[in-house]
């Protein structure tokens, strides 16, 4: 009696997911793995060549993808043998595990839901022993597996549109190379790159967001902040414990705009897991963006300190350049009005662009207006020109424009990189703050 079958109710939604091969090429086509390679050339989705024959390495998850793909058509002996080419590659990845023990009991009995064990057999497909399927943390583990199952399909189903950008990206300069952008909604991270042809999305990954949740405002309230940061550096694996894996990328947090609404903590990183677990779930970190060491590693090799903005939303809006243009060329008249002032040495008139609770490194704003005053005295009329403007354009119950650049005064050979926080206050934008960077 041929005894292997997994029921359709265990992987309905990865069979409606991956129905059709045009479908799954697109899927395939938009994990890292291919985005990386430009010697890749998509396979047919038809064609059940040995992976063994296969020079491809793909991504843990696209391999992970392709066994999903392979149990929706009913071919368990290939997706079992793919699965043991995968844990091999992989042995710490926890949801492969699953699958593959999934595929192990099918040969013997039918398997009517994702981890769905027999009460005396215990999760483990590894060498190492797991707790009883009955135990609570047998369930709260499986149900977290499940979840990064789903999310894991849904992000990869659900794909930006072409060509679209998330509506925070106004402009990036000559000098972000890269930018980030993460959606807690999808457990996703998207990573672009910015070259003289324009902005594009180059890879995508799985992540792990605080145990509650994003809206980060307190210390240690296992929360992952929501705004516009930037990566401040990149720390040695070898001075951190073996917890953030491979390595970390701090942002500023709190940034101008959090301290202002009174925020508290510090330390949110990206950074990697322990070397015994390939992936977390999707609500697993004390706040931090946690990548598998693969993701995190090709990451930390592509993006620089302070020139790579990294924003972080519940739920990513992407929208047409065309739409980010015309907003961009809004906002850049009142920037180059702010520019003209100081051109003009008009110090009234320059210091109406900022509110009446600006701050500049905990100066106030009648501080600032004693080192304006004498500043523009100094400049005396000399033009001055602003270039590598990067707008970064944050939405929530306020607006916030994020504006990074550099400032020279004409004919001199060196000037400053400042970064400014204007706030919409009615039709007006104005500047809560302002600093060298």
């Amino acid at each position: 009696m041929n005894c292997f079958r997994i029921s359709l109710a265990l992987y309905t939604l990865t069979i409606a997911l991956l129905t059709g091969s045009a479908l799954c090429s697109a899927v395939l086509f938009s994990t890292t793995a291919w985005a990386q390679s430009s010697k890749i050339t998509i396979l047919n989705s038809g064609k059940n060549k040995n992976i063994a024959q296969r020079k491809i390495d793909l991504q843990a998850e696209a391999k992970l993808l392709r066994i999903y793909q392979l149990i929706g058509k009913g071919q368990n002996r290939q997706a079992l043998a793919e699965s043991e080419l995968l844990l091999k590659a992989q042995p710490n990845f926890q949801l492969a595990q699953l699958v593959h023990g999934d595929l192990l009991s099918s040969f013997v009995r039918p398997v009517n839901g994702l981890g769905d064990l027999p009460k005396s057999t215990q999760l483990a497909v590894s060498t190492t022993a797991a707790p009883q399927t009955n135990s609570p943390t047998a369930a709260a583990t499986l149900n977290e597996l499940r979840e990064e199952s789903l999310q894991r399909l849904k992000a990869l189903r659900e794909r930006p549109p072409a060509n679209a950008l998330p509506a925070q990206f106004l402009a990036l300069s000559d000098k972000n190379k890269h930018a980030i952008a993460v959606d807690a909604s999808r457990s996703r991270l998207y990573l672009f790159e910015n070259s003289a042809s324009g902005i594009k999305l180059v890879a995508d990954y799985y992540i792990s967001v605080g145990k509650l949740g994003v809206e980060k405002t307190l210390e240690g309230d296992q929360r992952t902040p929501l705004g516009v940061y930037y990566i401040t550096g990149s720390l040695n694996p070898t001075s951190l414990v073996d917890f953030y894996g491979v390595g970390a990328l701090p942002i500023n947090y709190p940034n101008p705009l959090d301290l202002k609404r009174g925020k508290t903590g510090s330390g949110i990183w990206l950074h990697g897991t322990p070397s015994e677990q390939f992936s977390r779930a999707p609500k697993a970190s004390d706040g931090c963006v946690v990548l598998a060491n693969p993701d995190l590693n090709h990451i930390v090799t592509s993006v620089s300190a302070r020139t790579t903005p990294v924003v972080i939303a519940e739920r990513l809006n992407w929208v047409t350049k065309a739409s980010l243009d015309a907003e961009k060329t809004s906002f850049n008249t009142t920037l180059m009005a702010w520019r003209q002032a100081k051109v003009q040495s008009d110090v009234q008139k320059f210091m109406s662009f900022y509110t009446v609770d600006f701050s500049n490194y905990g100066k106030n704003l009648t501080q600032w207006n004693a080192i304006v005053t004498s500043e523009l005295g100094k400049l005396k009329g000399q033009d001055i020109a602003l270039s590598n403007i990067n707008m970064m354009h944050w939405s929530d119950q306020s607006e916030t424009m994020i504006v990074t650049f550099d400032e020279v005064v004409v004919g001199k050979r060196t000037g400053v990189t400042k970064r400014q926080y204007w706030t919409r206050e009615g039709k007006t934008w104005k500047i809560f703050f302002e600093g060298v960077i």
